[in-house]
């Protein structure tokens, strides 16, 4: 493979959604189809290609974001096979960051999930054009144009069928645009059979077809004359519209198949090269200078370089970093700058370039824009920093990480392993911004945050298999908040006397008056530092500003309650009193916090808890007994779907009151129960 590949013959995608709808099955026909792979590995069987790590194939779920390469018809597809569970949604969040489109695999049955709604607001969020495929169209209960109806209802999406299963599956699907029948046939699917479709099919195939002519009209002018003319338009002009109209967010094309059985996806292959945008296509990145001004960088090889640093992954004990070139060329050797919030520029030198094909790497001289690469030998590079030429500072758009819900104590079992245990937690946080080491004030445990149960246990058994270390753990604990139960005044004066080194008596005097306010959820904090002043006339200079505002934020650092992070509250400074030269900026900082913190206190403090919003499927027969469970942990049920045999409890509960509860759930349900939750917002519950 050429080390600069003809950009627009490249197409850089990413594979996500819901945990258990298909996803890496469907990557691993693609590699066996393009030929990069010889075996296609089964997840259900510990042997899939992209799922390299141990836990991974003891788990049988992704749970690392794996890039891999594959020719296809002439093309280049550098393709990301992401996580679908939501304690690794940052995964995912990174991932589409870099990318310029992406499939979102669909369950047949259950058609749009929990997780499939986060990853469809990731998308959105990067604006990235998207094609649906509509997998396990072979399961019992399976029903395709009920899947329709979730992407329209709960994606707010507007899905355009290309290709369709057959009324009666047996793994055939038409062709919308071409008017064929494809079938699938051969050991694994390799074998496809193309050929003009029946006509009595074909009558049933017309609302369909219709309904994809009319999307793709809407780019092009005279195809939407043929199309009101009734007249038969020419497949090639079909296709250019519908990229259009997919390019611009307008329509995502669908398609139909079951990738366990090899069926339906040589179609959406295709799909991806004559649909999907090249990077060169893709709109231009906002970037911030160094001097405050903003550029727009383009893919282009010969302008200074700009790449964002996606995912930093110890390989081989050895540090490296994966990223995407925006623009410009990099060679291995070459010197390039990392800009830091704080307007500092570190610079390090790229040792060695790799290409990607899961937990393979192959060395490369250089890379050019639109790349996705591996780089060694940076010290420094995180997740979301910009590399950049040392002559040309910039700054691209960051990659955000939410914060962690759950913690649990940790320790080394033996004391001679501390060392070891900590510079394997680092490596660990590296890696994952959604894992947090702290130490509690109160205790002195070290204390291990991530995203969930199952997160955390992840990350303890690479601890032991990767690393070595064998660890004590303590019970899960769920990271809370704070707010206040009412609005309150208070206020405080501060006067101290202190005798300095040398003899001489130091007085700071100061007084202030503050009022608090609870606010919505999810209002966050809002401090309003605009006093009236006493006595009247006097006025306050720029430190003394400065110091009413920070003395307010001091305070806010922690609740009254439990001293947990304080949210949805407003802090206003109604008054302060200066006493001459005696109220120093410190002074007026240290009666504001003092103030706020009384105000604090007799507003009363409420625990805010991490509400989820679950999703729990169960047997009709055992409905009854999972609702009763849920409404014993103070859960608030929504609403409920029959699913054939199947019932779905839409519900938001507590995660504290969760731990545990799949072992619960699979008990009440001889084992063929199981839920999922996204995280919905702090509140009192």
């Amino acid at each position: 493979m050429p080390n600069a590949p003809d950009l627009a013959r490249v197409r850089n995608i990413g594979i996500a959604a819901h945990v258990d709808a298909g996803k890496t099955t469907l990557t691993e026909r693609m590699l066996y189809y393009a030929g990069v792979s010889h075996k296609i590995g089964e997840v259900h069987e510990g042997a899939a290609h992209m799922d390299y790590m141990a836990e991974e194939q003891a788990h049988g779920i992704t749970i690392t974001a794996a890039v891999t390469r594959l020719p296809w018809r002439d093309y280049l597809i550098q393709l990301i096979d992401t996580p679908g569970h939501v304690d690794f949604t940052i995964e995912v969040e990174r991932s589409m960051r870099v990318l310029d489109g992406c499939i979102v695999v669909l369950d047949g049955v259950r058609g749009v999930e929990p997780q499939t709604e986060t990853v469809w607001r990731q998308r959105t969020r990067f604006r990235l054009p998207a094609l649906f495929f509509i997998n396990k169209l072979d399961r019992p209960g399976a029903d395709f144009e009920r899947a329709l109806a979730t992407v329209r209802e709960r994606l707010v999406a507007e899905p355009v069928m290309v290709t369709i299963p057959l009324p009666d599956y047996d793994g055939t699907v038409i062709h919308l645009i071409d008017k064929t029948c494809w079938r699938f046939a051969g050991e694994r699917g390799e074998q496809v059979a193309i050929t003009p479709c029946d006509e009595a099919i074909w009558q049933q195939m017309r609302p369909w077809r219709e309904n994809l002519l009319l999307a793709a009209a809407e780019m092009d002018d005279a195809l939407a004359e043929q199309v009101l003319a009734e007249e038969e338009p020419d497949p090639a002009a079909v296709w250019t519209a519908l990229r259009q109209a997919t390019l611009a967010g307008k329509a995502q094309p669908c398609f139909a198949g079951s990738a366990l059985r090899n069926q339906g996806v040589q179609p959406i292959m295709d799909g991806v090269l004559r649909l999907l945008p090249a990077p060169t296509e893709r709109p231009p990145s906002l970037a911030h200078r160094v001097d405050g001004s903003e550029e727009w960088v383009a893919m282009e090889a010969d302008e200074p370089l700009a790449a964002l640093a996606f995912k930093v992954q110890m390989w081989e004990g050895r540090r490296h970093v994966f990223a995407r070139l925006y623009r410009g060329t990099l060679q291995a050797g070459d010197e390039i700058a990392i800009p830091g919030p704080d307007g500092t520029v570190r610079q390090e030198r790229v040792a060695r370039l790799f290409e990607v094909d899961a937990n393979h790497k192959i060395r490369l001289d250089q890379a050019t824009a639109g790349q996705i690469v591996l780089m060694a030998g940076l010290r420094w590079a995180t997740t979301g920093d910009t590399l950049c030429a040392p002559n040309h500072p910039l700054w691209l758009e960051r990659i955000d990480a939410r914060e962690p819900m759950l913690g649990l104590a940790i320790e080394p079992q033996s004391s001679a392993d501390e060392e070891k245990l900590l510079e394997a937690l680092d490596k660990l946080q590296q890696e994952d911004p959604t894992l947090r080491v702290e130490e509690d004030q109160d205790t002195g445990q070290r204390l291990l945050r991530g995203m969930g149960e199952l997160h955390l246990q992840i990350a303890g058994e690479r601890l032991q298999r990767e690393f070595h270390v064998n660890i004590r753990v303590g019970h899960p604990d769920v990271v809370t908040h704070e707010t206040i139960e009412r609005m309150a005044e208070a206020d405080h004066l501060f006067h101290r006397v202190m005798e300095q080194p040398d003899g001489k008596r130091l007085e700071l005097k100061a007084w202030a008056r503050v009022a608090v306010t609870p606010l919505p959820r999810g209002a966050g904090l809002n401090v309003s530092a605009e006093p009236a002043v006493r006595p009247e006339g006097a006025e306050l200079h720029l430190l003394q500003r400065q110091a009413i505002a920070g003395g307010a934020e001091d305070a806010l650092v922690n609740g009254p309650t439990t001293g947990a992070p304080l949210q949805d509250l407003g802090v206003r400074v109604l008054d302060v009193e200066l006493f001459s030269t005696l109220s120093s900026p410190q002074a007026l900082r240290i009666a504001v916090a003092e103030a706020v913190r009384k105000a604090l206190m007799q507003a009363g403090g409420q625990v805010l808890r991490p509400i989820m919003a679950m999703e729990v499927v169960a047997p009709e027969s055992d409905v009854g007994t999972v609702i009763g469970d849920l409404q014993a942990r103070r859960a608030v049920i929504r609403d409920t779907t029959s699913l054939g045999e199947m019932t779905i409890i839409h519900c938001d509960c507590a995660l504290d009151r969760l731990l545990g509860y799949i072992t619960d759930l699979r008990g009440m349900t001889h084992g063929r129960g199981q839920f999922t939750m996204t995280f919905e917002r702090f509140d009192v519950g």
